[in-house]
């Protein structure tokens, strides 16, 4: 039976979004600060998207590696406080100004190659610090310093098309890279140890403010990646070109005459199933080292997924196959305890995915801008027929703010929403609909920051399906007021979703 957790609150925030001169967010003073803001405010919990490396559109769902941090959010002001890195002139850009990460990368990565060089120079208690970092985690970072590094040898080539015996992964090809790519190699792994020492000393200051860290593991990875070079057995490859031989998406549906096509690798699960599902154990094991509570994107990809053949260009012609997801959950537990999980599962659920999810005891998400359209009482997503188990959001990063929500809506469910909430206007709507969070039975809510300081689509983190212009947002640092954490700080007490609320067994 499921130990009663205590109502709490948080705010959904990616670390690229706090302000500062460099282009983007980081792991600096910047990120310190707005834990003193969830403290201040009394929120629980701090929900952000995976920490990946990033190409240069810049989602965190398309990364490199699903272990490795992104050295873009690496703080250099840090780096210089330490003593690892010479002092440099940020670009003076604002700080609040969108993020390029192309052009964060063009500024950041030079001055981190330079950190390393003097870095790799000396003989000091971080840098035997350094080693102990590298010998603990040679399981991953060894595969993908080597991946990096081929990538830098290889500008815009994916890894199938590198030279044979490199793609193959020979031994010999392999140990020949890692001899004459040497620099570039440990220049790869300097960054991983100083993203997950300044990450671990971020985590110890939300701690001390007693905040817990909420991560996301996404279902798929990138085929671009160390994850399907290193282990190609994992996933459904074609023989020869290694390219996907079947591609990850979802069906046709009211939004979309053709589905999706996301062109990830699925997964050969009869394989993962024969190895006791290892690939799968070391990564919520690594995962669960860096955050508390781990947040599966596509939870229903684990109870069956879509699948769609090499070739096609849309999703159309694809079909359901089945997942082990029972079995892996079992392996995972037995493996590693209870898992602090929150399952994504939104879209078209069924009821064995739903039968899955309350098998783990896993809280499911409730998002309130779909609790109000022509479905009537018999929407899940009205709070009234909310669980207790459950995750309340006023929206997520793939939605339009509150603000944005609001513009966007006919004036019937305008009228349907202030009904609801018993409001005369729509003034301050943005709080009228965390107050709906708020006051549900809902174990646990989160908003993102953007609800929390009222703003409009112009500060949306992702339009599904838009090529540009996403995952760039950053807030002003003169936004978090003592006024507006006052005020949230109300608003969580009120509905006794305050730490001070907390019983003392809390669960996930």
């Amino acid at each position: 039976m499921r130990s009663k957790v205590a109502r709490r609150s948080g705010v959904l925030l990616h670390p690229s979004s706090f302000p500062g001169p460099w282009g983007i967010g980081d792991l600096g003073a910047p990120a310190r600060a707005f834990i003193d803001f969830l403290g201040d405010s009394h929120q629980q919990l701090w929900q952000i998207l995976p920490l990946g490396p990033t190409s240069d559109d810049g989602s965190p769902y398309s990364s490199f590696s699903s272990s490795a941090g992104n050295p873009l959010l690496i703080s250099i002001d840090a780096l210089v406080d330490e003593g690892l890195a010479v002092p440099a002139s940020a670009p003076g850009t604002k700080p609040d100004s969108p993020v390029d990460a192309h052009a964060v990368g063009a500024l950041k990565l030079p001055l981190l190659e330079q950190a390393a060089s003097r870095f790799f120079k000396t003989d000091s208690p971080v840098r035997r610090e350094f080693d102990q970092f590298a010998a603990e985690r040679a399981d991953w970072l060894d595969d993908y310093a080597l991946f990096m590094a081929l990538r830098d040898a290889h500008p815009g080539t994916a890894w199938n098309r590198w030279p044979k015996a490199l793609a193959q992964r020979e031994p010999q090809a392999l140990a020949d890279a890692r001899a004459q790519l040497q620099t570039r190699v440990s220049f790869h792994q300097f960054t991983q140890f100083v993203f997950f020492r300044q990450w671990s000393a971020l985590r110890d200051a939300a701690h001390n403010r007693g905040i817990r860290i909420v991560g996301d593991i996404p279902f798929y990875v990138a085929f671009d990646s160390v994850d399907v070079w290193a282990h190609p057995e994992y996933f459904a490859l074609m023989p020869d070109t290694f390219e996907p031989r079947l591609m990850a998406g979802v069906p046709p549906d009211y939004f979309s005459a053709t589905g999706q096509l996301w062109g990830n690798p699925v997964y050969e699960w009869e394989h993962h199933s024969r190895r006791g599902f290892d690939w799968w154990v070391q990564r919520f094991r690594r995962l669960t080292h860096l955050v508390d509570v781990v947040r599966i994107d596509h939870f229903r990809g684990f109870q069956a997924f879509w699948q769609v053949p090499h070739g096609e260009t849309t999703a159309i012609n694809g079909s359901w196959a089945p997942s082990p997801g029972d079995a892996l959950f079992h392996t995972l537990e037995l493996e590693l305890g209870h898992l602090p999980v929150w399952a994504e599962d939104l879209g078209l659920i069924t009821p064995e995915v739903e039968k899955l999810r309350d098998d783990f005891d896993f809280p499911g998400m409730r998002v309130l801008q779909f609790g109000f359209d022509d479905k009537g009482a018999e929407n899940p997503y009205l709070p009234f027929n909310f669980v207790e188990n459950c995750v309340c959001y006023t929206g997520t990063h793939d939605n339009d703010t509150t603000v944005g929500w609001w513009k966007s809506m006919s004036d019937a469910q305008r009228r349907q929403v202030l009904d609801y909430a018993g409001a005369r206007d729509d003034r301050e709507i943005n709080w009228t609909v965390i107050r709906l969070a708020m006051e549900s039975i809902a174990d646990t809510v989160v908003f993102p920051l953007q609800d929390v300081l009222g703003l409009g689509s112009e500060a949306r983190m992702n339009v599904p399906g838009r090529a540009d212009g996403n995952w760039s947002w950053r807030y002003d640092p003169a936004a978090l007021t003592g006024e507006i954490a006052a005020r949230l700080r109300s608003a969580t007490t009120t509905f006794g979703r305050s730490p001070r609320f907390a019983m003392k067994k809390v669960g996930s």
